[in-house]
């Protein structure tokens, strides 16, 4: 679930825009979708491709690499949970750069894939000698889940989505001067752009120096990740139009509602569960307080690549409040349950700090199959929401009681349709809607 960004100037004197400090707060923006590389290409005031690629967090790769980014005026970067997962360069027939998140059908794995997508661009590019042309009819021929963003040789930025515009991408400008595309609005705005609209599934953009050209493939038929509202995306951006922050206060309603439980003090789970917290706190009653504390860097310790990172992630970044919860019956909330080692550990660090009992509610459906399109979910003998009860998992986790949101609640609280929504983890195929 990489995050992609593209940053292009129109008209006279586009050259002297420093693009790659743009990027350095974008990128930085979207980070929480993944901290293990970072990955960068712009044109040179010479109007040469350069990319550079490391398995860094981004403010580490853009100080190490300092040197040579000092200058660029058209860029593209991503960063990404997978290490060695950079910019694609293709040299030729027509040389291009690319980023993407998810995963065409191309290959099983994510960066073969998207480097098997821009030869096949780059050589449709060559053939037509139209960059939108060329584009519609590779996102026509390839299925799949994702959006990316390519710079070509002749200065063009081209971004899209498939068909069914399963992951994310938006638009923003800068006045009449720049065009930004992003995976989130919140790098829009933190790069100080004015959100304009989002790529629709199934189109292709294309920014050239003096225009912006749009044009929708031939089938589109939108079916938006779910999972982006509930865990990836930040909570102040809004995607396909619609708020995540709103998304989020719903679903701690609806888990208010339809899982109640007696209890003294409610706590969500740093960063993403706070607002699921807050919202079933205001719904049912129950006073709100910060469980636990933050230590270091933030840091995403579900997306490491390992379990002993993502639990000594856990441990190292957050540290229960003793005194909200000491003697007290706890509702915890959080995201969403993978595996469920870390809740596990959490949960019992809360004992430790004197927690009665604790009443754990989910703010997504259980996860019951890997994503197809890239997304790190683990292989369903993994799952702990694949193979158990929500009695089992209680059981399992030293839980009181335990509980999942309906999926029928989660697409209310989105507010899309059910055939609008792509639902695969949590077991929901298409052909069955």
């Amino acid at each position: 679930m990489p995050g992609i960004i593209g940053f292009y100037p129109f008209g006279e004197g586009r050259e002297n825009w420093n693009a790659c400090r743009f990027l350095y707060y974008g990128l930085n923006a979207l980070q929480g979708r993944g901290q293990e590389s970072t990955g960068l290409s712009f044109f040179t005031k010479d109007r040469l491709l350069n990319t550079v690629n490391s398995n860094m967090m981004v403010e580490d790769f853009f100080k190490e690499k300092a040197e040579s980014l000092k200058e660029g005026y058209i860029a593209i970067g991503q960063t990404s949970p997978i290490k060695n997962d950079g910019v694609i360069h293709i040299k030729e027939p027509v040389e291009l750069v690319c980023v993407g998140d998810g995963k065409p059908n191309l290959h099983s794995d994510k960066i073969i894939a998207f480097k098997i997508f821009s030869e096949k661009l780059s050589q449709k590019i060559y053939e037509l000698g139209d960059a939108l042309k060329a584009t519609k009819s590779i996102v026509n021929e390839v299925s799949g889940g994702y959006s990316f963003i390519a710079l070509t040789k002749n200065e063009e930025m081209i971004c899209g989505r498939d068909t069914h515009g399963v992951k994310p991408l938006e638009i923003g400008a800068i006045g009449f001067d720049i065009g930004i595309v992003a995976s989130e609005t919140a790098a829009l705005d933190v790069m100080g752009a004015e959100y304009t609209g989002s790529v629709n599934p199934g189109e292709i953009v294309v920014f050239d120096p003096l225009s912006i050209r749009r044009e929708i493939c031939d089938k589109s038929n939108k079916k938006y990740c779910s999972f982006e509202y509930i865990y990836l995306a930040r909570l102040d951006s809004y995607l396909n139009g619609i708020s995540v922050s709103k998304v989020r206060e719903n679903v701690g309603r609806a888990l208010a509602r339809e899982k109640p439980v007696k209890a003294d003090v409610v706590i969500g789970i740093p960063e993403t569960a706070l607002a699921f917290a807050t919202s079933y706190s205001e719904e049912s009653g129950i006073p709100m307080k910060i469980g636990f504390i933050r230590t270091g860097r933030y840091t995403r310790s579900a997306i490491k690549p390992t379990q002993l990172e993502r639990l000594t992630g856990v441990q190292l970044k957050l540290n229960p409040v003793r005194y909200s919860v000491d003697n007290k019956d706890v509702v915890l909330i959080d995201d969403s349950v993978v595996r469920g080692n870390t809740l596990k550990s959490t949960v019992l660090d809360l004992k430790r700090k004197g927690a009665k009992r604790i009443h754990v509610r989910i703010g997504s459906p259980a996860l019951v199959a890997p994503c197809p399109y890239g997304t790190e979910v683990p292989p369903r003998d993994e799952l702990i929401g694949g193979n158990l009860s929500e009695e089992e998992i209680s059981y399992v986790i030293g839980a009181d009681s335990f509980s999942f949101l309906p999926i029928t609640k989660l697409i209310e609280c989105i507010g899309l349709k059910k055939s609008e929504l792509c639902m695969k983890c949590f077991g929901i195929d298409w052909e069955v809607e």
